[in-house]
Order: structure tokens, then C-alpha cells, then sequence
């Protein structure tokens, strides 16, 4: 069987840290037996220079026509002068919206060699973290109505979501809780928000017809605390598109790295989108600086939820904890405790694409 990728490198670190995802993706279906056919395709700001849009027509096309998409990061302080429209970020949302990619899936679990670099006291996380946010990621207020006065000192975004909007989310992040420690917590900001009254009013509705799956509410502002003060109180969260970017990210650095947290996008139909959720770092692009483990672990859920190749996504995730346990680290998640090998981004794909291979001959 072969599969076929879309491949959007990027722009900064993008295409550094996709082509080591690539090396790991490539490593797992050879074990395995099936292809995988890369289309490359463009978007961000490479895409502006070369085409002048972020999302060229044929790149959409190209998607569509794919299995999935594998993205690097995009954007960069050189394309900030554009009008929102045009701006690389623009790409993103727009290849969301094209391919109907409204759940975005954002993990966050702190491998335990990784503990030393979670930022928080040894007691909080002593146990290990694993929390799930599942992010609405087609509506809300990115893609509310938008606007500058004429005069430029007034600007207004809207924030509006529909039942069916968040329905179809809810029902995502209900599926992900029941396979995982049944428990859900919606955030919202219910006490100010009529759209997050509306979040917590179909919530409790749809709740009462999954009583196998434990609901709760907070509202985003304490939820930020409390991921700080106690983080292993959560097992699913379930938010809007703006709380979820900010939350999620949050949560990233209590694993240790933003440069550990990969992410999947997906809906009904079409393919998912799977990418890192870090920036492009367009100061460190092409030095081999990068760590590449938040995309190759975007592959392993590409493996997994775009293509039901649940086991050769567990192979990956295996040689990342494989990799970590003999002491590799990347700059970001260095510590510099004893028995530590700081390694460039080739390196460490090299490592994840060498214990893949190793697991595979055992």
C-alpha cells in the first residue's frame, strides 16, 4: 500500500525539522512494509515569495488529493508588514479551513527523562504528565467578522461560534476522553462571554448523555492557574480556538519544551493536518540548532490518526523515549546534568531514525 504525504516544509526551522520527521516516517514504513509517497507543496511565507499568496491554489489541491499533510512551521518578522490576508499565518488558517480541519489535538506529556527541565517544582509533576487539549480550530474569533476604522484607532475581531460548531468539537474531545482516563474539562469564559455560555450550554446538554466520561467546567483564566499549580488534575480539555492556541502552549513548557509538542489537525473528512506546535525560529534556521522530536512526534500522530497505523506511530514514539533515555538532548531540553550528549538536529534524527531500526531488527 502507499500512502501519499503532503509535505509543506515551511519557513525558518520548517524545513530543518520536516526532513528529519520525513527520515523517521521513512525508517517505520520500511520496517512495516508500506510506502510513502512525499508530495511537496508550499505555503507561509515561501509561498508568498514564490507565488505571492500563502496558499497557493495547487498547494490546496495538493492536500485534498493526499492521505495527509506533514507542516513545518511558518511566517517569520520578514513577512510582518503584510496586511493580515496576505501574511504567511493566513496560509494556515486558510489550509485548515480547506480541508476542514476544525479539531485540533494537542498532547502534552512530559517524557520522564525530560523531568529536570519542566520549569515547575519536582512534587507538582512527580508522576509523570499527560494532559490532551483538543482545540476548536475553524471558528471563533480567527475567523470572525475583522476590521480596522478608517482613521486606524479602532480595530475590532469577533468572536461567534454555532451549536454545530462546537458540537462537532465536543463530540471529538467526549471520544478522546472515554479512550483515555474519562475525564473531561471544558474551559471557557462563561461569566463574561455569551459565546462561552453557549460552549458550557451544549457541553452540560451532550454531557448528560455520556455519563461514562467525567465533565467539568473552569473558566480559562483559573484553568492557566491552575495548569501551573497542579497540571495531573487534567486529563482531556476541550476550549475554544483562542484559549486553546494560549493554553496549549502554556502547557508545553511545563513538559519541558515547546520543541517536545506535537499536534494534529482533523475532521470529518479530508486529510489531517500534523505539524509541531512551535514557531518557525527563523534565527536559528538552517544551523542545525532546531529540535526536530515535536515534528517527528507530529509524525507519529500522522501515522496514527491520519493513517490508522497505530503501531508504527507507537514505534516512533518509542525510539523518541528511546533516544531521550540515553541522554540526547537538543539545546532547548538540555539541563546540562551529567550524562547528557547536546546534539544538532540532524543528529538527533539520525538517532530516532537508528533506534526505529534497531527496534525493528529485535
Amino acid at each position: 500500500m502507499t500512502y501519499r504525504i503532503a509535505t509543506i516544509r515551511g519557513d525558518g526551522i520548517g524545513p530543518d525539522v520536516v526532513a528529519e520527521a520525513v527520515k523517521a516516517l521513512v525508517a517505520v514504513s520500511e520496517a512495516s512494509g508500506f510506502d510513502l509517497d512525499f508530495i511537496e507543496a508550499t505555503m507561509g511565507g515561501a509561498a508568498i515569495d514564490a507565488t505571492g499568496s500563502p496558499l497557493p491554489e495547487s498547494t490546496l489541491a495538493a492536500c485534498k488529493a493526499s492521505d495527509a499533510v506533514l507542516l513545518g512551521a511558518v511566517g517569520g518578522p520578514r513577512w510582518d508588514g503584510l496586511a493580515g490576508r496576505l501574511r504567511p499565518e493566513a496560509g494556515l488558517l486558510g489550509l485548515r479551513a480547506g480541508l476542514g480541519a476544525y479539531a485540533n489535538l494537542r498532547p502534552a506529556r512530559m517524557f520522564p527523562e525530560l523531568a529536570a527541565a519542566c520549569p515547575l517544582r519536582a512534587d507538582i509533576v512527580a508522576g509523570g504528565l499527560d494532559l490532551l487539549i483538543v482545540r476548536e480550530l475553524t471558528g471563533g474569533i480567527y475567523f470572525g467578522d475583522r476590521g480596522t476604522s478608517p482613521d486606524g484607532d479602532a480595530a475590532w475581531d469577533t468572536e461567534r461560534y454555532s451549536r454545530a460548531e462546537i458540537e462537532r468539537l465536543l463530540s471529538v474531545a467526549f471520544d478522546a476522553a472515554r479512550d483515555r482516563r474519562g475525564r473531561l474539562c471544558v474551559v471557557d469564559k462563561a461569566n463574561v462571554l455569551d459565546s462561552s455560555r453557549l460552549w458550557r450550554k451544549v457541553a452540560t446538554e451532550m454531557a448528560a448523555s455520556r455519563p461514562d466520561v467525567a465533565t467539568s467546567f473552569m473558566y480559562v483564566d483559573n484553568c492557566a492557574m491552575q495548569l501551573v499549580r497542579n497540571p495531573r488534575q487534567f486529563d482531556v480539555i476541550a476550549t475554544s480556538n483562542l484559549f486553546g492556541d494560549i493554553l496549549s502552549d502554556e502547557a508545553s513548557m511545563i513538559t519541558g519544551s515547546i520543541g517536545m509538542l506535537a499536534s494534529a489537525s482533523v475532521g470529518a473528512a479530508g486529510p489531517g493536518i500534523f505539524e509541531p506546535i512551535h514557531g518557525s525560529a527563523p534565527d536559528i534556521a538552517g544551523r542545525d540548532a532546531a529540535n526536530p522530536l515535536a515534528t517527528i512526534l507530529s509524525s507519529a500522530m500522522l501515522l496514527s490518526y491520519g493513517l490508522g497505523r497505530k503501531a508504527e506511530a507507537a514505534a516512533i514514539e518509542s525510539a523518541v523515549a528511546a533516544v531521550l533515555a540515553e541522554g540526547m538532548r537538543c539545546a532547548d531540553i538540555a539541563t546540562g546534568a551529567s550524562g547528557e550528549l547536546v546534539v544538532g538536529t540532524k543528529a538527533m534524527g539520525d538517532a530516532v531514525v537508528a533506534a526505529i531500526r534497531a527496534a525493528a531488527r529485535s
